[in-house]
């Protein structure tokens, strides 16, 4: 008896060639793919740095996870511009909507039998707030990272989306990502040969 084929991992996978910060003009190209992957590391590193500094008890291995799907609907959708998205109520409700139904597709990609173990990872609305609260921060923070390394560039279009990101984090008051920045975010700016001290 042959397995069923299943296409998920193939469409998943197309997610390198959806461009972010379409409405911009970028010095440094960067992909949904390229950007999930540095939302997980930074999503995995503020639930460690939570539980170490701040009397957390999260998975942070269950955050990194969910970090890497944030945005695999936009295989589907495309990536909306923030602007765009949040333009107003009506907007972000259609989007919604986009979006559930999106995360419904690529669920009906995986096998039965795969479906229950991916949901958590697939759906937002399975995540607790916790983990919600870190995977947003994390996808604040590396937003916040792309404006810094195009401002570096002498891309000035993005100071704008820069100022209004770090108001944002500062805002939301997390003590993590306050950490992240005291600590790691300088390194972002050195150059390779002083990466290694």
């Amino acid at each position: 008896m042959s397995l069923p084929l299943s296409h998920f991992f193939a469409y998943v996978s197309r997610l390198r060639w959806i461009k972010r910060w379409g409405l911009m003009r970028n010095a440094i190209e960067e992909n949904v793919a390229t950007h999930s992957w540095e939302v997980a590391t930074l999503a995995h590193a503020l639930a460690l740095i939570r539980n170490r500094h701040f009397n957390g008890s999260v998975n942070a291995d269950r955050i990194a996870a969910a970090a890497l799907y944030h945005d695999a609907t936009e295989v589907i959708t495309g990536d909306m511009p923030t602007p765009v998205k949040y333009h107003s109520r009506v907007m972000r409700v259609a989007f919604g909507d986009i979006e559930h139904k999106a995360e419904a597709e690529l669920l009906a990609l995986l096998p039965d039998d795969l479906r229950e173990d991916f949901a958590p990872y697939l759906r937002e609305s399975q995540l607790s707030a916790e983990e919600q609260e870190l995977i947003k921060a994390a996808d604040r923070l590396s937003a916040w990272l792309k404006c810094q390394a195009e401002i570096r560039t002498g891309n000035k279009e993005f100071e704008p989306a820069a100022e209004q990101i770090a108001r944002r984090l500062d805002q939301d008051g997390l003590p993590e990502v306050a950490y992240f920045m005291e600590v790691f975010a300088p390194g972002y700016q050195q150059p390779l040969d002083n990466l290694l001290g």
